[in-house]
């Protein structure tokens, strides 16, 4: 158990992403005068949104009936949900709640639209505050958006602090419903944006056709051929030619987004489901492989993590296509250097926490187009005069 006299203090980063499938939560001690480097996980934990709560938070991704008051209660249930993998890290750690300096939380993304000026993400910090008596730190990309940014992606700038210090050009792609990579060079520069969908076409068109949550180990795609014309039809889209600092989300790529592509040819009408499946994985692979080769062809090495990194399919498929371009470039998982893929983003925002915290700015210009570094996020105090395990009780949360 850590100790209260480290020199480090405990955070925890809770992440919820575009996948929508849970929230996976890490506990992490990170010295006050961290830098860099490697960061020992304390404990973590993956708490699974029931069908009825990931049903909801889709319909909240376009515009619909009540829809305000749907997404405060929504909020509601995350928290509850939040705090249940509060409690759980804690369980497993064996520690109480006032060893916890911070929690970051990201909440769920339901709408990103910085080219109108706004973000939106679904949380209820102040009821997570109240129902773990820790204090919460959220709302992280707001303050980047102020300033000019994108406000996403967020996590090269912690990409930039965990592996930025070989001395080498790495690449670190993190395949989650989007994918993003962070570029870190030999002189400590970092570019990063996102390439487009990570698994979020896949998830719909698998959740559409074979009534399952995602395609596991992507072996649904490998058994399909990808189409080359419909793929180069997607190739096509405006997002994938813009510059950096850039971001997307569900906004753009959706299930109408496929549909639209599909009826824009007759030949597409008559493609089996399979073979959809396996070109929108070949779309994946090809914008990935194309950024890195535009932006990083010198790169020694390619880490890969996010949920993405389990699916097989993607990751031997990314090899493939870096192999003739980049042939000396090691692709990996994070699990190389002793981290789970899963939990690079649960440990950004413990990260982000820490680094409000410390009055630090947890941005990167050069990544989010933004004025200037800024201190992200927003403190919801807790309320460690109380007993806030027998509260928490009460509350049902921690069924």
């Amino acid at each position: 158990m850590p100790s209260q006299d480290t020199s480090g203090r405990l955070y925890i980063g809770l992440m919820t992403g575009t996948s929508m499938d849970g929230v996976d939560g890490v506990l992490v001690e990170i010295p006050d005068n961290y830098t860099g480097g490697f960061l020992p996980l304390t404990s973590a934990a993956h708490i699974p949104f029931n069908e009825d709560l990931r049903r909801l938070l889709m319909s909240l991704q376009l515009p619909s009936d009540n829809e305000i008051e749907r997404e405060a209660l929504v909020a509601n249930d995350l928290a509850n949900i939040y705090a249940r993998c509060v409690f759980r890290l804690l369980e497993q750690s064996c520690l109480t709640p006032g060893f916890v300096t911070a929690i970051g939380v990201h909440g769920q993304t339901i709408r990103h639209r910085p080219e109108l000026g706004y973000t939106r993400q679904t949380n209820n910090p102040a009821l997570l505050a109240e129902l773990t008596g820790i204090d919460v730190i959220a709302d992280f990309r707001s303050r980047d958006l102020a300033a000019g940014g994108q406000g996403a992606p967020l996590v090269p700038a912690f990409h930039h602090a965990l592996f930025g210090n070989s001395g080498n050009s790495c690449v670190v792609v993190n395949i989650g419903g989007i994918a993003n990579i962070s570029i870190l060079t030999r002189d400590r520069k970092t570019i990063g944006f996102d390439t487009g969908p990570g698994n979020v076409l896949l998830d719909a068109w698998i959740a559409k056709y074979q009534g399952l949550l995602y395609d596991e180990n992507g072996q649904w795609a490998a058994s399909g051929e990808p189409d080359s014309e419909l793929l180069a039809v997607m190739l096509k889209e405006p997002f994938l030619s813009l510059p950096p600092p850039k971001s997307t989300g569900r906004d753009l790529f959706n299930e109408e987004w496929v549909e639209a592509k599909l009826a824009s040819a007759l030949e597409f009408t008559v493609l089996s489901p399979v073979d959809i499946q396996a070109t929108l994985a070949a779309f994946t692979i090809t914008t990935i492989a194309d950024a890195i080769t535009r932006y990083a062809p010198d790169a020694d090495k390619i880490f890969i993590c996010g949920g993405g990194a389990r699916n097989t399919h993607l990751v031997s498929g990314l090899e493939a296509a870096l192999e003739k371009p980049m042939p000396d470039t090691d692709v990996v998982t994070s699990e190389v250097i002793g981290i789970d893929p899963t939990h690079i983003e649960g440990l950004a925002f413990a990260w982000l926490a820490h680094r409000f915290t410390n009055r630090l700015p947890g941005n990167l210009p050069g990544v989010t187009g933004a004025h200037g570094p800024r201190i992200l996020g927003a403190l919801y105090p807790g309320m460690m005069d109380k007993d806030v395990t027998a509260f928490f009780g009460k509350t049902g949360a921690a069924e």
